[in-house]
């Protein structure tokens, strides 16, 4: 018996709104967003918003804390920021582009997540290393530890490109670009080294999701692996602003008994021919 048409218009927006969860990228994404990331001039200004969605990139889930921000100049030194503010749903900051040349903005956060159980009862924890044992009780069964350690940069120019400064910590995932960050172009592949507490760091997937997935029916995400050198390709598709992420697993946390969870998580530019 055929459906009936309102039967048919209900099914149909009901598998509207689940198509779009059984996406595996619904996982949070951290990034952050610069109005532009080639600018003109010697004295130059940019705004970046920051924030923590499932759509890239759009604001619709949660701020990204501005604690950990730096942004290194050209010179490798520090940058300060201006007018940093964190609202209900994003972070935005702007940055003075005094001198010529390339800056790197980086957000670095860690935590640790504790899961346990209390009386039989599932338990869950958050925070900062240094409180884990005052406030999981001593009693807890089972206890699991993971600390995470999470990158999220972004690279702009002010007139003509520079070098990219070192990242001035090396504890986590980080990258070097051998391909300048800002000099993107859609057909062209560019080349990147994946580093782990400051070294190469092999076989680690690299996710590059373009940015807009609100408005079309497919991520159009792709994965790519470090080779030994810990280098990987990418050749883009398509003109526009791209998110790309890696995480790695290992038992090198900083704190006894605990698992490590390294994020890099960084949105390039990508121009057309």
């Amino acid at each position: 018996m055929p459906l009936r048409p309102f039967r048919r218009a209900a099914v149909a927006a009901l598998l509207a709104a689940i198509v779009p969860l059984s996406w595996p990228a619904q996982a949070h994404r951290a990034w952050m967003l610069p109005s532009a990331t080639v600018l003109s001039g010697a004295d130059a200004w940019v705004t970046v918003d920051a924030a923590i969605s499932n759509d890239l990139f759009y604001f619709e889930h949660f701020p990204m804390r501005l604690d950990g921000l730096t942004v290194t100049g050209p010179d490798g030194r520090s940058v300060p920021v201006q007018n940093g503010s964190t609202g209900k749903y994003r972070s935005t900051f702007d940055l003075h582009l005094d001198k010529p040349g390339t800056y790197r903005g980086s957000v670095v956060q860690s935590a640790v997540f504790a899961s346990y159980k209390l009386n039989g009862m599932s338990k869950r924890w958050r925070g900062a290393p240094e409180n884990l044992e005052k406030e999981v009780p001593r009693e807890a069964e089972g206890l699991q530890v993971t600390q995470s350690q999470q990158r999220t940069e972004v690279f702009v120019t002010s007139g003509k490109p520079s070098e990219v400064a070192p990242d001035p910590s090396a504890a986590g995932l980080s990258l070097r670009p051998m391909t300048h960050p800002n000099s993107l172009v859609s057909g062209e592949a560019a080349r990147f080294v994946l580093l782990l507490d400051g070294l190469p760091v092999p076989d680690v997937e690299i996710e590059v999701v373009p940015g807009g997935i609100r408005y079309r029916d497919k991520l159009n995400d792709f994965k790519l692996r470090t080779g030994a050198d810990g280098s990987f390709v990418v050749s883009w598709p398509a003109p526009g602003m791209y998110w790309l992420s890696a995480t790695v697993q290992d038992g090198k946390a900083t704190m006894p008994n605990a698992r490590r969870r390294a994020t890099y998580n960084v949105t390039l530019e990508v121009l057309p021919p």
